[in-house]
This record gives C-alpha cells, sequence and structure tokens, in this order.
C-alpha cells in the first residue's frame, strides 16, 4: 500500500469546485429510470446514455473529478471503440467502481439488512485495478423504524456494526489493492422519523464506523466519506430549513468525522435536484471544517440531462447542457457560491 499515492488520489476526487458523479445504477435502477423517459434498458442505450455524459466536456473537465462506474460500464466501449473508462481519463477524472453486492435481509434482525460482497473482493478488486478503476464504493443501508414502533426498533446496535464491520474489511481491501475507498453507510431518508432522530442515528452510525476503520488498520488520508445529510424523513410532517440541515450535518460530522479524512463527498439521498444543491452550498457557506465537503450525486446531476435526452439521439444537445447545468450548480455549491439567481440564470 502506497498511502501517499492513494492520499493524492483522495485528494484529487474533493478538488474544490468539483464533485463525483454516480453513474453506478445497477441494470435494474437504471432500466426504471429509463423506464421513467418511456425508453428500453438495452446494452447500447445504457452505453449510449452514459458515453453521452462522459463526453460533456464542461461538465467533466470543470465539475466532475471522478465517476462511480457499475461492472458492465467499466468494460463498455464508446461506439467509436474508445472505452468508457478512457473517455472519462480524457476529462482528467478518475475511473471508480461500485463493488458491493447489494444489501440482503440481516438474519435474526427484522426489517434490517446487510451489504454483501465481500466474497472473492480481493480478486476482483485486482482486475479493476487492471481495468483501469482507482476508487471502489460500497453502500451500506441504515433504515430508522417509525416513531411509533417501539418493538423492534431501528436500527438496531447489531445492524450498525454489522454493516459498518463490512465496509471497514471493504476498504482494507481497497487500500490493499492500490484503490481509494468510498465509504457510504447511508441512514435512509424515506421514513417518518424527524430531524433530530436522523442527527442521533447518523451520529451512532459514523461513531461506530471510525471504531470499525481504525480496527481494520485503513488508513484515513487515502479514504473518502460518502454520508448522508441530517434531514428529516421524506413522510416526516415537520421538514427542517435549508439553515438547520447544513448547522446540523456540520455538527455530526465535526462531532465524529477526524480531520485525516480529506474530503467528504454526500449523497442526494432522494432529495430534489435543487434542495441538494442548496444543502450543499449552506454547508459551505458556514464553512470552520477540516475537510472539502462535496458531492457525489447521481439522480441530482443525472435527472434533468435524463429527461431532456428521452433516449433520442436528436436530444444530445439539449441532455448535454442539463447535465452541463447541474454539474456546475453543485460545483459552485461546493464553494459556498451558488445562488438561486445564478441558478436561474445559468438555466435559461
Amino acid at each position: 500500500m502506497d498511502i501517499q499515492a492513494l492520499n493524492d488520489i483522495a485528494v484529487k476526487m474533493v478538488t474544490p469546485g468539483q464533485g463525483i458523479l454516480a453513474a453506478d445504477e445497477s441494470t435494474g435502477t437504471i432500466g426504471k429510470r429509463f423506464d421513467s423517459i418511456k425508453t428500453e434498458s438495452t446494452f447500447e442505450k445504457r452505453r449510449d446514455w452514459r458515453e453521452m455524459l462522459f463526453r460533456t466536456d464542461t461538465a467533466m473537465q470543470n465539475h466532475i473529478s471522478g465517476v462511480i462506474l457499475y461492472d458492465e460500464t467499466i468494460r463498455q466501449e464508446a461506439k467509436d471503440g474508445t472505452s468508457l473508462v478512457d473517455l472519462i481519463k480524457a476529462k482528467d477524472a478518475i475511473p471508480g467502481i461500485k463493488v458491493d453486492m447489494g444489501a440482503k435481509p440481516l438474519a435474526g434482525r427484522p426489517g434490517e439488512t446487510i451489504t454483501e460482497g465481500l466474497d472473492g473482493l480481493r480478486d476482483r478488486l485486482a482486475e479493476y485495478y487492471k481495468l483501469g478503476a482507482r476508487f471502489a464504493k460500497w453502500r451500506a443501508v441504515i433504515e430508522i423504524s417509525h416513531p411509533d414502533q417501539y418493538v423492534g426498533m431501528t436500527p438496531s446496535d447489531g445492524a450498525i456494526k454489522a454493516n459498518n464491520h463490512a465496509l471497514a474489511r471493504y476498504a482494507s481491501l481497497c487500500q490493499e489493492a492500490g484503490i481509494v475507498p468510498i465509504v457510504e453507510p447511508e441512514v435512509l431518508m424515506g421514513g417518518h422519523h424527524n430531524v433530530a432522530r436522523c442527527h442521533e442515528v447518523t451520529e451512532r452510525v459514523l461513531n461506530s464506523l471510525f471504531t470499525e476503520l481504525y480496527e481494520q488498520g485503513v488508513k484515513l488520508e487515502g479514504t473518502i466519506l460518502k454520508p448522508n445529510m441530517v434531514v428529516a424523513g421524506l413522510r416526516c410532517s415537520i421538514q427542517p430549513s435549508i439553515e438547520e440541515v447544513a448547522e446540523r450535518t456540520i455538527k455530526v460530522l465535526k462531532d465524529t468525522v477526524p480531520a485525516a479524512i480529506p474530503g467528504i463527498a454526500f449523497l442526494s439521498g432522494g432529495q430534489s435536484n435543487e434542495i441538494a444543491t442548496e444543502h450543499l452550498n449552506m454547508m459551505n457557506k458556514i464553512g470552520g471544517f477540516p475537510w472539502n465537503l462535496t458531492y457525489s450525486y447521481g439522480r441530482a446531476l443525472q435527472q434533468s440531462a435524463l429527461f431532456a435526452w428521452k433516449g433520442k439521439e436528436e436530444n444530445y444537445d439539449a441532455a448535454q447542457a442539463a447535465f452541463n447545468h447541474r454539474a456546475k450548480m453543485n460545483g459552485l455549491a461546493s464553494l459556498g457560491e451558488w445562488t438561486p439567481e445564478k441558478d436561474a440564470a445559468s438555466n435559461a
């Protein structure tokens, strides 16, 4: 393990003004997104969609530091025979790869899950390194039960520990392979919980995560954290302000995340495009933390471009313009320089 090389990659991944494009949707997930634009999810259509994104010069060169790929995508070639990995590298962005195998029911913990994929991971990482990946991602899923549910309340300490132990073992294997791990413990935002409950659970999860990372010998200087923001569940009747989300998220991070982590790249977690941008911007406007705070968005970067594309080649330019816009806005937010006026003017 060359920790300096890992640190160099990690620092580049959180370059101020840039963030990470999550283009690692599974075949099933991207199929659902294509359904929303009435487009069949074929091998060629998935390639065309991602090739279009990776060839968007302004976004990729100025606002995207890395791209998380899916197993299919890291092996694909563009229409002209250029590998998609080489398209990303040509824009001075870093190719990455999703390596977990998804969340499965956790034995003995009804309603909770464990992310699988450790079996054979060392060999898969070696192959992905040869294919060009220099960072990887593993997502753990933590769900908060309904506030009225007192029996079997989730998340349990057992589920938190099991998921964070898997994240730490994955991260250690990544660093052994010369790959920077993104550790993603996602507290889901789809429930009824209020923002205070999310604050408490996120703090528990992150405290447990860094204990497990330490025990597995993971070097924080070569690691990126991809957490949720501290938000209320979508079904909660009382939603916090932009300022409260930013303040609570910063407090949780300051209370749990060591300064050795080069950067934190937030997931959007089902937030609308604009709200995800606004939350990130507010945190960076407040400032006063030791890490670079940026984005690792999938839908919040891609959705408007997807609706502009509609699966049709003649909409290529419109889709690229939409992707450029959202990438630019999030780049500004990572600097604390986004405003609604800039968003409206840029999209006019």
